[in-house]
């Protein structure tokens, strides 16, 4: 699974994100049809997948997932505890930072 980054395409949604959320950093990214939000936060990362036409499979939210625990700094997080919301079009993860 490739992810792109479509950031620039997304303006509107991270100016949102930075005006009325602790976001520090927002990127959005597009796999197929499933859009990527990765969000930097002081307490947490956030890596919400959305995908309006079908449900969301495990082996994708494994591989996004994967993909960005690959991204963020080694030592930040503990990969064995984050929370997830699962919805059939929808998977939020939110990783604490240590």
């Amino acid at each position: 699974m490739k992810l792109i980054n479509v950031t620039n395409s997304h303006s509107r949604l991270v100016m949102q994100q930075l005006e009325s959320t602790d976001a520090e950093m927002v990127k959005v990214y597009t796999a197929g049809d499933i859009t990527v939000v990765y969000t930097v936060a002081p307490t947490h990362y956030e890596i919400l997948l959305v995908n309006e036409k079908r449900a969301i499979m495990k082996n994708e939210v494994r591989d996004i997932k994967n993909y960005f625990f690959k991204k963020m700094p080694t030592g930040t997080f503990d990969p064995e505890h984050f929370t997830i919301i699962e919805e059939p079009h929808l998977v939020e993860l939110s990783i604490p930072i240590l």
